[in-house]
């Protein structure tokens, strides 16, 4: 049974050590913050919280692996931020794939948070710290890159590219063989038709480009 330590101490941490004590064959040992965020009490969920400065003094990277499923701050760019830290300490990131997902021997990146009722059919790729929130269609010959949110009941067609850094609403829905350009915000219910511009973000059905820039979110 691999030892995992999970960053942060928030509602996707919670989550993430539910799902991996109860589904998984990992065992949540520790959590793990920047020393500034340490609380008093210096424990969640029953077990310690460590500083992420010198979290390697006491559980060393030769003997626990790191799981870091952060919000989509930033674009992602928050979490690829600590994705990148971890990794420079030396660690492994898991991934955790719910046993209530659909998949087809897909290839599948570290640090990959994939819940309950994701179909992600035959010959599409996930890449490196990328959130399926539930529910989500992952079409067939697709191709999803780093540092992506999709949020639940995301339809993505066939023959779909998905750049870094974007992140996707409830309910959006992706036409075939379009691509999202790298920072590509899909708001809400939104309907992307053709492929869209980088750090753009869109809204409404069928979609258009807003005005301000994804990089400010």
């Amino acid at each position: 049974m691999a030892k995992v330590i999970i960053f942060g101490i928030q509602d996707f941490a919670e989550l993430a050590h539910y799902y991996l004590e109860n589904d998984s064959d990992h065992e949540v040992v520790a959590f793990c913050v920047n020393e500034k965020y340490i609380p008093e009490a210096k424990n969640f969920k029953n077990l310690p919280i460590v500083s992420f400065e010198t979290v390697e003094k006491i559980y060393p990277p030769s003997e626990y692996d790191f799981f870091a499923p952060m919000s989509p701050q930033q674009m992602n760019r928050l979490r690829e931020k600590v994705y990148n830290d971890i990794k420079q300490k030396g660690y492994k990131l898991i991934s955790y794939i719910s046993s209530k997902a659909t998949t087809f021997d897909n290839a599948i990146g570290d640090n990959c948070f994939i819940l309950e009722n994701n179909t992600i059919q035959p010959f599409t790729s996930i890449g490196n710290n990328v959130i399926l929130w539930s529910g989500n269609h992952i079409g067939h010959h697709s191709v999803i890159k780093n540092h992506v949110m999709f949020t639940s009941h995301v339809v993505l067609s066939g023959h779909c590219v998905v750049e870094n850094y974007c992140t996707l609403g409830v309910n959006a829905t992706i036409r075939d063989g379009i691509t999202l350009a790298e920072g590509t915000f899909v708001a809400m219910a939104a309907s992307i038709i053709k492929n869209t511009e980088p750090w753009g973000l869109y809204k409404g059905n069928p979609a258009i480009k807003s005005e301000k820039s994804t990089k400010e979110l």
